[in-house]
């Protein structure tokens, strides 16, 4: 069988997506109610990080546990990538070793040539490009809150970044529509979005996005490796934080979610992010719950279970 690696929400179909979805419902119960379920027994997941992490990292680290196997962590720094090795070469031996791969890297083509010279799936933990775990865990808590995001709104305010370019792609698997706005200078890059897709509009003005969205969505605008950006982005982000005002020109049960870690004060105010319409932890928890049954699918296949 062909190797299945999730680099970007794309790679999956809409019903392997409606498959591990119903896997991580049932996972996540049996870790609810104390239930020993170990797939994975004697499974080993690689995590390589180039990125620092928090929640990517214990995320996939208990939740391998969790399923029975192990997971060994590796940083760049403390390896022979960081000195130089060819990420062709280190996908070659590191496959040879393990069952899976997490890569939490910078940029897309990085992975894109691991994952060409590994023998066992690849997950994107984060690149520059996609961020297609959290995207996934996100539908996940839409649907568990709210049901189907199909035919729905979905409002992104702030940068045009990893994040947004997953969701753009989720807009096309699941059949949602997306507002998004940008500020000046920070816009979508045109040239990665499909010409055959037409469900998202671009604003100008934030609060326009948020009207009639049944989902409210940000992250931090200046993500890790623009940190030299910070003070430009400040002035340049100005207005675009998602405050009470925005939120109210959403759906009345409208629910607010951000990847994490937030800055109050900047791209949300402490009263939404804070408030009842946020489902902020629901979505940081369910990281681990969709992970565990993505690497379930994606190193043993479809299970048969009478859950």
């Amino acid at each position: 069988m062909a190797i299945k690696h999730f680099l970007q929400m794309s790679d999956l179909t809409l019903d392997e997506y409606h498959y591990v979805m119903e896997r991580a419902r049932i996972i996540k119960r049996k870790f609810k109610e104390y239930q020993i379920y170990h797939p994975l027994i004697d499974r080993t997941l690689v995590m390589i990080f180039e990125k620092n992490s928090t929640r990517t990292r214990l995320s996939f680290e208990a939740g391998m546990h969790q399923l029975g196997g192990a997971a060994i962590y590796l940083n760049t720094r403390d390896s022979q990538l960081g000195r130089g090795e060819p990420v062709e070469d280190a996908g070659q031996v590191i496959s040879r070793m393990c069952d899976i791969i997490m890569i939490r890297t910078f940029g897309q083509d990085i992975i894109e040539r691991f994952a060409a010279n590994s023998r066992v799936p690849v997950i994107n933990g984060l690149t520059n490009e996609h961020h297609p775990c959290q995207v996934f865990a996100d539908v996940f808590t839409f649907i568990e809150h709210r049901g189907a995001l199909t035919g729905k709104s979905v409002a992104w305010v702030g940068d045009a970044n990893n994040m947004l370019y997953s969701w753009l792609q989720a807009a096309q698997i699941f059949g949602f529509h997306l507002n998004i706005s940008t500020p000046k200078s920070y816009e979508v890059d045109l040239s990665r979005i499909p010409k055959s897709q037409t469900n998202y509009t671009l604003f100008t003005n934030p609060s326009d996005a948020c009207v009639g969205a049944s989902l409210v969505t940000t992250d931090v605008w200046t993500s890790m490796g623009y940190e030299a950006e910070n003070q430009a982005r400040l002035t340049a982000f100005d207005g675009w934080i998602v405050d009470a005002a925005k939120m109210a020109r959403a759906q009345p049960d409208a629910l607010f979610m951000h990847c994490l870690p937030a800055h109050r004060g900047e791209e949300v105010s402490a009263e939404v992010i804070d408030g009842p319409q946020s489902v902020v932890w629901d979505e940081a928890e369910n990281r681990l719950h969709i992970q565990k049954a993505l690497l379930e699918y994606l190193v043993i296949g479809k299970v048969v279970s009478p859950d």
